[in-house]
């Protein structure tokens, strides 16, 4: 799949592409690193058909020298991957003159938008261009030379005029990110911009509670550019729901409410929990990779297993180079927003575009049914030659659920969209504008009694009426007794579904493999699903791969167990997170190998560590009255060993360690 950059398929603004820019075009640098791959003498030679280079980034770094010399710009016109074995893996890019090609014109608005949407015209640098080099992948690390254009259409400037001209350009962008850091300053904090307000309130929060975690990123000036806070509830709700997290960006561009975020996950009943707040006035690859790397270090380092973010590139690179050992897609609900409005004309000729699509997206279980799917919307409406749906198709492996089986994300169901700040806000916030704190505590009170209310549900859990059941089945009863309302409806869906199935043994073995089919399916996404399923260890693997994406079982193993005779759920398909027993007990398991030793010679991270589970024990214990006398005994228990210890052997100075 070809895609050729364009401004306008880049996302949220164009402040936050400002490192993009600065790589895309001349590059200045003192010299060139030996990662690069190339000797100083082959910098000033000229290109030729068959020429090798180490890598992609290897032959950028030449056509950028080469094109430095002669003093004209580059930037990367075009580039395409291939599948192979299950990866995405780039096999050509094309650079560029950046007078190459032409501005594409867009329609005249209507007479009577015309008066209201009057914009500057700007003139364009391009005029056609052909000097180009294209390499293409010819082995692990040989790329060749394929295509080659040297002459130009316009008189190249000198090196020096070269150097000049860029530096002028980044330093007017440099002075552009200022202004526009300023103005949000001025919006959030006031005409004069003074933090302190913010600053007070983190002191504030920190008297209170000595869990509260906060930090302040400022510039050269002095100045706030992001902060992040994180409550000691937070990191509660992180041990037992921080699996999948999802940072949520979607009211940073909200003019009347502050640029806040957050990062948040699920719980067990499907809904929004909260795991921590940022402040957002730099949207650059910088500032979201500070905001990052902070809330990683109030969560005591510990990675998620995945993370869901907007498709914008200075966030997603940001995010990835942050969470190395986290699994990273685009949230497909912010997508289908985009789609919108890039594809207005297309949705307002074809009314059921828009559905088609996210049919298209969330119904198919595998890449082979999505593909066929996608193939038939494309040639139903003729958009082969779409840009926007080009790009969607080049990047599905980040944010299509078919390509995203391979990890957890906590999405119970793909077809509902899980709750974000921008709809929490709804309706609790006016049309006109709101101020910092009055936003950041109304919106915490808005949590807490979000929570207050599913805490006085859990205390009560076990006293629920048993949900409506619609089979005479053992397995429905039995996971109706230890899964979450919400959880359980899932369930209860995949269950009835594969009673609609039929399987048929293809192979024996140590695992067994099946097809499973639906009955009656005459669709154009027919597929047989393929099932491996080990009898003695009750362990089933389906090529859809529900379990792994949502935690719950998908009718295809369902059937297989049904026609093998196991009529109870196996112990480890129940998974804990969606019970009703989701928080009682050890939390659930998050990548942090360092954990304990850091522990062991850290005073803050055996100070937050003490304050999750000090934290667990008042959570329980509030559950009712018996649970409150028993968790303030054992609080006043340990608090009279400690002083007991503390009169007998002292104090211990930080660092040291000791045994009782």
């Amino acid at each position: 799949m070809d895609y050729s950059s364009s401004d306008e398929d880049l996302s949220i603004d164009d402040l936050s592409d400002l490192e993009g820019e600065q790589a895309s075009n001349i590059r200045i640098p003192p010299s060139y690193s030996t990662s690069s791959q190339i000797d100083a003498k082959s910098l000033y030679q000229e290109p030729f058909p068959g020429m090798e280079f180490a890598s992609d980034s290897a032959a950028r770094a030449f056509y950028n020298a080469y094109a430095q010399k002669l003093g004209f710009g580059i930037r990367v016109a075009r580039s395409r991957t291939e599948r192979r074995k299950g990866l995405e893996v780039l096999v050509m890019k094309r650079f560029v003159c950046l007078k190459e090609g032409h501005h594409k014109k867009k329609a005249p608005a209507a007479a009577s938008d015309s008066a209201a949407k009057k914009k500057r015209k700007r003139l364009s640098m391009r005029d056609g261009c052909p000097a180009l080099m294209e390499v293409v992948r010819r082995g692990p690390d040989k790329w060749v030379v394929n295509k080659l254009v040297l002459d130009h259409t316009h008189v190249v400037v000198s090196p020096d005029r070269a150097r000049e001209l860029q530096q002028q350009r980044l330093s007017s962008k440099y002075i552009q990110k200022q202004n526009l850091l300023n103005e949000m300053r001025r919006k959030v904090f006031g005409k004069d911009g003074d933090a302190r307000i913010l600053l007070d309130y983190f002191k504030k929060m920190q008297l209170k509670n000595k869990g509260f975690f906060y930090a302040i990123q400022v510039d050269s000036t002095n100045s706030v550019t992001n902060a992040v806070w994180i409550d000691a509830k937070h990191r509660v709700w992180y041990t037992y729901f921080g699996d999948a997290v999802t940072f949520d960006t979607t009211c940073i561009q909200n003019d009347n409410i502050p640029p806040l975020a957050c990062f948040s996950g699920a719980n067990q009943h499907g809904e929004l929990v909260v795991f921590g707040y940022a402040l957002v006035l730099d949207k650059t690859e910088l500032g979201f990779r500070w905001i990052s790397d902070t809330w990683l270090t109030g969560m005591g380092k510990r990675h998620p297993i995945s993370i869901t973010t907007d498709q914008h590139r200075s966030l997603s690179d940001a995010v990835v180079a942050a969470f190395p050992q986290t699994y990273h897609r685009f949230c497909r609900w912010r997508i289908f927003s985009r789609c919108k409005n890039k594809l207005s004309d297309l949705y307002f000729r074809f009314p059921t575009l828009h559905e088609e699509i996210k049919r298209c997206v969330n119904e198919p279980d595998n890449v082979e049914i999505f593909e066929v799917c996608w193939k038939s919307l494309v040639d139903k409406y003729d958009l082969s030659e779409n840009d926007w749906l080009g790009f969607l198709y080049g990047i599905r492996n980040k944010w299509v659920p078919a390509y995203l089986t391979t990890s957890f994300f906590a999405e119970l169901s793909t077809f509902k969209r899980p709750e974000s700040i921008k709809q929490v806000c709804r309706g609790h916030f006016s049309t006109s504008k709101v101020s910092l704190m009055n936003f950041i505590i109304k919106f915490d009170e808005l949590m807490e009694s979000r929570c207050e209310k599913e805490a006085q549900s859990e205390s009560t859990v076990m006293h629920h009426p048993e949900p409506v059941l619609k089979t005479d089945m053992i397995m429905e009863k039995q996971a109706a007794s230890v899964y979450t309302k919400e959880s359980f409806e899932i369930f209860q869906s995949e269950l009835v579904e594969s009673l609609h199935h039929y399987t048929v043994k293809s192979q024996d073995g140590p695992y067994c493999k099946y097809s499973v089919e639906r009955v009656g399916d005459t669709t154009h996404t027919r597929y047989q699903h393929t099932v491996f399923f080990s009898p003695p260890e009750k362990k089933a693997w389906c090529n859809c791969n529900k379990f792994s994406l949502s935690g719950i079982l998908c009718r295809h193993v369902l059937a297989v167990f049904f026609l093998t005779g196991v009529i109870l759920l196996p112990e480890h398909y129940i998974t804990k997170r969606w019970t009703r027993l989701a928080r009682m007990g050890p939390e659930i398991e998050l990548q942090d190998p360092e954990q304990e030793s850091c522990c062991e010679n850290s005073v803050i991270m055996r100070y937050d560590d003490l304050v999750r589970d000090a934290m667990r024990c008042v959570e329980k214990g509030a559950s009712s009255p018996v649970c409150y006398k028993i968790a303030k005994e054992v609080i006043r228990s340990a608090l009279r060993e400690i002083s007991r210890y503390e009169e007998n052997f002292g104090r211990f100075r930080p660092g040291e360690s000791g045994k009782v």
